[in-house]
């Protein structure tokens, strides 16, 4: 069987919005209006998913905060956060949730290089059996971190409001009606939300919401 195509480049990506606007007439006439889709890759492995739950609930420049100090306290590893002790997570900012969650996590031993080679139900199933992941917090990481171009979010609230403008809806679609309104985006979701949560932004600027 061969191996399922990646989004690896912006190559990748413009492939995807094109693909996009030939089945449908509402990107067609939208994407122009939001420019080229960011890449957004992200590293893999322990030190994405360990920034990703800091950033659970806090501020941008909080989250980047709180890591670089677990950074120069050398608690960025697996190793070194098994064994951390509650002080020392407390004094990087951390809360006590948080820092049971990433001592779990390190605790578990999981195989992130081994993630690579797994489908993406099964890889999701790995993540979201760790303390402190949910789906979509593990969807993120398939889709920026593994560069899965079939990962979809349809639980994430910005791109069900992004979906209610730009397909004129009278509410906002819930989980089950995203998935099926993306059905005809397949095989690019992973770049419709990065065009959703784009149509988001420009849609929160014209009504100029910050």
């Amino acid at each position: 069987m061969a191996e399922p195509r990646l989004i690896l480049t912006q190559a990748d990506i413009d492939e995807g919005a094109a693909h996009l606007a030939a089945v449908c007439p509402v990107w067609a006439r939208v994407l122009p209006q939001l420019g080229p889709l960011p890449l957004r890759r992200q590293p893999d492995g322990f030190a994405a998913m360990a920034q990703a739950i800091v950033g659970q609930q806090v501020s941008v420049a909080a989250a980047a905060a709180i890591w670089g100090r677990l950074q120069a306290a050398g608690l960025d590893r697996e190793a070194t956060l098994r064994e951390a002790d509650d002080d020392s997570l407390r004094a990087a900012g951390l809360s006590r949730p948080k820092a049971r969650y990433l001592r779990g996590i390190a605790a578990a031993g999981l195989d992130w290089q081994g993630l690579r080679d797994l489908p993406d139900d099964e890889a999701m199933a790995r993540l979201v059996a760790l303390p402190g992941i949910g789906v979509w917090t593990a969807e993120i990481y398939l889709k920026f971190s593994l560069g899965r171009r079939e990962v979809f979010a349809a639980g994430d609230l910005a791109l069900q409001e992004a979906a209610r403008g730009m397909y004129g809806l009278p509410e906002r679609p819930g989980p089950v009606a995203l998935r099926a309104l993306a059905e005809p985006w397949a095989p690019w979701r992973a770049v419709a939300a990065r065009g959703l949560w784009a149509y988001y932004r420009w849609a929160k600027g014209r009504e100029g919401i910050s």
